[in-house]
């Protein structure tokens, strides 16, 4: 477990191993970052490191003693884990966690609790927190999980040391899905798609995203073609598959990854592309166009995506946006 996420995050792998091998552990953390980066499992890791009671090299947690088969299934008395209750993390919920570590350790002097989504906490329940993080015991480790530091206040974030999570390489996630059984062809747009392993493994079997990418070709065929054969596509195709905002944004996330492929082709740069089912069609379509109006097109998509999250009318965007990407445009 620990070489495996060792891969993911080895910044992070390597200052937590410098602290437990000098006991320098902080009294709090905070670890931030994207979502299906690793944060709770190295959270859990290091539970397991502190409480193993036969670790490899001092600090790497031997998965099979007493204490790291019960952490690993839940129940260690001295290890508390805090998630949102429906979609807040409340103040009796920090209130009990408090009550709970006033007592003695259970079979040790040391505790670790881990906040899941630290930044749902509610303005008392920070405040309640915040008493607690002020206050720490030596034998006391606390875990904040974030995908949305910002939102935490500053004085709880002055008092953690903030552990940045970077996101998973492209190429780490291709090999992981391929691992699992995705085919090689697929997993590379998948890749672009999601930075989480399991949301990925999810796309790779979900029907609707397999529609999409062939909506989505087709739409850019046309599209080199006349406006009213473009527009007729969305009304035909597009509107009845993209319907949600997030289905729509991943359309255009799609339709992105289409214009980046062509820019690879012409720039030589085919294995870098995503689209592999289409290679050939991409080859004969990146003929036909110029480096100049792809990167024209690129920013047309990406400002489309910003009209999306403002809220403005998808169907007006989505005819725009078709009407800007035309050969006819200015962009030619």
């Amino acid at each position: 477990m620990w070489e495996t996420l060792e891969e993911m995050q080895p910044n992070v792998l390597k200052m937590l191993k410098n602290s437990i091998q000098k006991g320098r552990l902080a009294h709090a953390y905070l670890f931030e970052g994207m979502r299906g980066t690793g944060k709770k499992e190295i959270s859990l890791l290091l539970s397991k490191s502190l409480f193993c009671t036969n670790p490899i090299e001092g600090y790497i947690p031997c998965e099979t003693c007493h204490n790291c088969k019960r952490i690993n299934s839940g129940n260690h008395p001295d290890i508390h884990v805090v998630e949102p209750d429906g979609a807040s993390i409340k103040k009796h919920q920090i209130q009990s966690l408090q009550e709970e570590f006033s007592k003695t350790g259970v079979e040790s002097k040391r505790k670790v609790y881990t906040i899941v989504h630290a930044d749902r906490m509610t303005v008392n329940a920070a405040n309640s927190l915040l008493k607690f993080l002020e206050e720490p015991t030596a034998e006391t480790t606390a875990i904040l999980l974030t995908e949305q530091a910002q939102q935490i206040l500053p004085t709880i974030l002055s008092r953690c040391q903030i552990v940045t999570f970077k996101h998973l390489s492209p190429d780490h996630l291709i090999q992981k899905l391929i691992e699992k059984g995705v085919s090689e062809k697929k997993a590379p747009i998948i890749a672009q798609l999601t930075n989480n392993l399991d949301e990925g493994l999810l796309l790779s079997n979900d029907e609707w995203f397999a529609q999409a990418q062939s909506i989505v070709v087709k739409l850019y065929e046309v599209l080199r073609k006349n406006p009213l054969e473009a527009l007729v596509a969305l009304q035909e195709n597009w509107f009845l598959h993209f319907k949600e905002k997030e289905q729509i944004d991943q359309g255009l996330d799609l339709v992105l990854l289409i214009l980046k492929d062509l820019l690879y082709i012409q720039l030589g740069k085919q294995n870098q592309a995503v689209y592999l089912d289409e290679s050939s069609r991409l080859e004969q379509f990146a003929l036909q166009t110029s480096g100049q109006r792809l990167a024209h097109q690129m920013t047309a998509v990406l400002d489309a995506k910003r009209k999306l999250h403002a809220n403005m009318n998808p169907q007006l965007l989505m005819e725009q946006l078709v009407l800007e990407l035309q050969e006819g445009s200015t962009f030619v």
